[in-house]
């Protein structure tokens, strides 16, 4: 059985769920896209192919291997995005919790059904139907659970409103001992610059104290100070619009001091080394496209 255990976002990793780019099926139409990045690379014509992206994801799994990490992967269904194994389901103390996403996306949960049999299944939660969720907007952090959320009257507009109010209820009573603290992202399904498609577009605790944010992300300006004061100014790396947009803040941790980033990421990686951490580099720009990055297809199951 796999004894599952995560507390927050940077304690040594042992396993985790990789997403896979296999068999990913041709170029989505407008109307299939779920995100406006991806629709502005279906117009230009540069959407990411499939041999691009899985070298992408095979970079990461060769870092997981050097660390040591237990790594699954989802069963490949052919023509499929099968790539941000975070949005399916999500991990918090010793329950995984199945997202409630898309509907089109739920072939997606099934192909990690070898995983979840593993997973006693008292700890496996459906939250009800009325809940919307997705793991990219859910953060455990020690005592608190940071959730990204939407809840203006038109959050039924919105395909990039993906979390909402009654979510960040039922994760609160799941978890009494926990603090529970949701912020309100920018939503818009046309402009990927102004769109925080989840709170890890925007903002990642990294190390034991420091983070990674975008104001902009924030609808209201009074969350995204909280966030400055708890980790403190001088442990923040404020990111800009385009960095944002390029998804500087999704990188993904395998421990305190070791962080899995874009190669690309030249002002980020920098001072990260500067602070201390150990960098692994891997290309990740063609599935970035997608409005999504490491730590969108990653899903730790157990950390230390």
């Amino acid at each position: 059985m796999l004894e599952l255990n995560i507390k927050n976002e940077t304690g040594r990793l042992r396993a985790v769920v990789l997403g896979t780019a296999e068999s990913n099926g041709p170029t989505p139409s407008i109307e299939e896209a779920y995100d406006p990045k991806s629709i502005e690379h279906i117009k230009a014509g540069t959407y990411p192919v499939e041999a691009d992206m899985v070298k992408e994801m095979e970079a990461v799994a060769k870092v997981f291997k050097k660390y040591d990490v237990k790594v699954y992967r989802p069963e490949v269904i052919k023509d499929y995005n099968q790539i941000f194994s975070r949005d399916i389901a999500f991990v918090i103390e010793n329950k995984l919790i199945k997202a409630n996403i898309l509907p089109d996306r739920e072939r997606e949960y099934e192909a990690i059904k070898h995983v979840i049999e593993q997973i006693k299944s008292d700890n496996v939660i459906q939250l009800p139907e009325k809940c919307h969720v997705e793991g990219g907007d859910v953060m455990p952090w020690n005592d608190y659970i940071f959730i990204g959320t939407y809840s203006g009257k038109d959050y039924p507009d919105y395909i990039t409103a993906r979390t909402n109010t009654d979510a960040v209820i039922a994760i609160q009573e799941l978890f009494p001992d926990k603090i529970v603290k949701s912020f309100e992202l920018r939503k818009s399904n046309t402009e990927p610059k102004n769109n925080a498609l989840h709170l890890d577009c925007c903002f990642q605790p990294i190390g034991t104290n420091k983070a990674i944010l975008h104001k902009n992300g924030f609808l209201v300006e009074s969350e995204y100070e909280w966030l400055l004061n708890f980790f403190g100014k001088e442990n923040v790396f404020e990111i800009t619009k385009d960095e944002m947009y390029n998804m500087n803040s999704n990188v993904f941790s395998i421990a305190e001091d070791v962080i899995i980033s874009e190669q690309n990421f030249t002002r980020l990686n920098t001072w990260l080394r500067e602070q201390g951490f150990t960098v692994e580099e891997v290309p990740y720009a063609e599935i970035a496209k997608q409005e999504g990055l490491l730590r969108c297809s990653t899903m730790p199951l157990i950390r230390d």
